[in-house]
């Protein structure tokens, strides 16, 4: 699964074991205020490594990754929490993080990261995610509606007061 963004600069790859330091220093550059151990990736990494992508530049560099797996209907796994096995039945697919780096933003390099992940999602009755740092205009673009009245109070709580819970119902 390998796919050229728009602009030529940068490549959506698989995420290897390799990767993950690079992703984690990404992630707590974009996210301090939302830290997640690096047990967390490999989590995520080990259950479910079609969701788990890099953006890498043309010399390698990772300059994004997404975290994404199947789960179920209801709240959202919680920030910094192993999941150790995914839900069987799963009945939705849980975009758990897409990063860019805010010197790769604006060309365009998200969107196929997020086409890529949807591409796994349409198998599942819909897709979830947590919006924050007030992206909920962009995930709009791609379908996502904002859901969350639908959640318990508190249920967002550890993502931050910005986070809206996010559904996108299967195409057809």
């Amino acid at each position: 699964m390998q796919m050229t963004a728009q602009n030529d600069t940068a490549r959506w790859r698989l995420m290897a074991r390799s990767d993950l330091r690079a992703a984690i220093a990404l992630a707590d550059r974009v996210h301090p205020g939302l830290p997640e151990e690096e047990a967390v990736f490999t989590d995520r990494l080990n259950l479910c490594p079609a969701g788990c992508l890099v953006l890498a530049d043309p010399a390698g560099i990772v300059c994004g990754y997404t975290l994404a797996h199947p789960w179920t209907e209801g709240p959202p796994p919680k920030l910094n929490t192993l999941l150790g096995t995914l839900p069987t039945p799963a009945d939705r697919f849980f975009i758990h993080d897409v990063v860019v780096a805010p010197e790769m933003r604006g060309q365009g390099l998200a969107a196929p990261g997020v086409e890529l992940l949807l591409e796994q999602a349409a198998s599942y009755p819909s897709a979830a995610l947590v919006s924050v740092y007030g992206t909920v205009p962009f995930w709009a673009r791609f379908g996502f509606v904002d859901a969350s009245d639908t959640l318990p109070t508190g249920a967002l709580a550890d993502y931050g007061s910005d986070a809206r819970f996010m559904i996108r119902p299967r195409e057809g």
